[in-house]
């Protein structure tokens, strides 16, 4: 079954500049003296871990042995490879996404230092005889997330792409009989019910992981037309009445929020506010697909089972949307093997490859493949034919940088402070409307 991604908005507010504007490194690249390429690849290790591209590598190895792969793996990657860039050594392949607070890929699209992959949707997939545009699901690329200038370009491959939204443990709701809500009233009502039992509503790994919520409460409350606007920064956004509404509901929800929630929402210690789904201590956390991996070896309750939501609808047999993380994968425009690296990202894509990351819960957008899914996955995915399910590709758009300026951290971040008290649902709107309308103004 095909299903089309709905891409919207594109995908974030550019950091400084790293490096000089550059039209392509060298293509065909530096064969060493036995005549074989060394290529070397950089991938972040995110919650899918690290194997999987080790594995990937050993098997490109049979495919085209004239090729070593130099893998670099690490759980900041910028850091890592960020120096080196710097001073001239660029890896040839990167795997990382945008959205990070190193934010390496934003900087490179705002350098023009990325490699045109348009070439690559044509190309045809090592051991296979389709193309790599014929595979991938349609509406993944064309978007403002793979072809970030707004033409037919395409800078940015989709690697891997997941559900997010708000996951909770099934074998609790069985356990008390409850039922998952389908309307923010029904949400509230089931946080008074848990609240009873000892157990907080909602909780979140760190204020960052509320993108994926805060899209999705867009589009809820005042539909596509009013997400694309806050993500363009349309001018008094902020002062609508359906930004108010989305932050009077947030500030709700987090009202039920475990008392132990912003202590732990720090890079150190984020797993203890995802362990409290485990331990039947919080109901809800806005997360994705690669909590199943990235959690395996905690322990849980007994009957415990993951489960994904959208967020509720305002009213019963309203719309509801999936905020859809898309990974990335791109070349440096500087790459000393940039053809050679596109052959191996057209590998990538190859049922062989792919079944290698799926093993990792890493699911490419690739048609058909969720069929093949561990069942535990595959019902994360399952929830896009749910009816009146809308999946959403995109987020803020890019402007030039404001110094002082990040929309992401004022809308993301201060939920901490409106949990501490520290800031009032007012102050929340007020900072967020000064930020919109300065990127606003850098934009035009």
């Amino acid at each position: 079954m095909t299903r089309k991604l709905l891409p919207l908005a594109t995908a974030v507010v550019l950091a400084g500049s790293l490096a000089a504007c550059s039209s392509g490194g060298s293509g065909g690249g530096d064969a060493d003296a036995d005549g074989t390429t060394t290529l070397k690849v950089a991938a972040l290790e995110g919650g899918y871990g690290t194997q999987m591209y080790e594995d990937v590598v050993a098997a490109y190895a049979k495919v085209n042995p004239d090729v070593t792969i130099e893998l670099q793996t690490s759980k900041s990657i910028e850091d890592e490879i960020t120096p080196g860039m710097k001073a001239g050594q660029y890896p040839d392949l990167v795997v990382l996404g945008q959205g990070r607070q190193a934010a390496l890929t934003e900087t490179l699209i705002k350098d023009q230092a990325l490699t045109d992959l348009t070439d690559v949707l044509d190309a045809t997939v090592p051991g296979e005889d389709v193309t790599v545009g014929e595979k991938l699901t349609d509406g993944i690329v064309g978007n403002l997330n793979t072809n970030p200038y707004g033409d037919d370009a395409t800078y940015l491959m989709p690697m891997y792409y997941a559900p997010t939204g708000l996951v909770y443990d099934q074998g609790l709701f069985e356990e008390k009989g409850w039922t998952v809500p389908q309307t923010w009233d029904e949400l509230f009502a089931l946080g008074d019910a848990a609240k009873a039992e000892g157990i907080s509503l909602f909780t979140y790994p760190t204020a960052g992981y509320l993108d994926s919520y805060f899209f999705s409460l867009l589009a809820t409350v005042g539909g596509e037309d009013f997400y694309e606007d806050v993500m363009t920064y349309a001018e008094g956004v902020w002062t609508t009445d359906e930004a108010t509404e989305a932050i009077d509901l947030t500030a709700r929800l987090l009202s039920y929020a475990a008392p132990t929630t912003v202590g732990y929402a720090n890079e150190q210690d984020f797993t203890k506010n995802q362990q409290q789904i485990l331990d039947r201590e919080s109901v809800f956390m806005p997360n994705g697909t690669w909590i199943a991996g990235e959690m395996a070896d905690a322990p849980r309750a007994d009957g415990f089972t993951w489960g994904l939501t959208p967020l509720p609808a305002l009213e019963e047999g309203g719309d509801r949307y999936l905020t859809t993380s898309v990974e990335s994968a791109w070349i440096p425009a500087q790459a000393k093997n940039a053809d050679a690296a596109k052959e191996f990202l057209a590998y990538l894509y190859s049922d062989e490859a792919a079944a290698i990351f799926a093993d990792s819960n890493a699911v490419q957008p690739i048609d058909g493949i969720t069929a093949d899914l561990d069942p535990e996955l595959a019902a994360f995915y399952a929830e896009y034919e749910e009816p009146g399910v809308t999946a959403l590709v995109g987020g803020f758009a890019s402007t030039a940088p404001v110094e002082g300026v990040n929309i992401k951290a004022t809308l993301f971040d201060t939920a901490n402070s409106i949990i501490s008290g520290d800031k009032t649902p007012e102050q929340w709107l007020a900072d967020l409307d000064t930020a919109s309308e300065k990127l606003r103004a850098a934009g035009e």
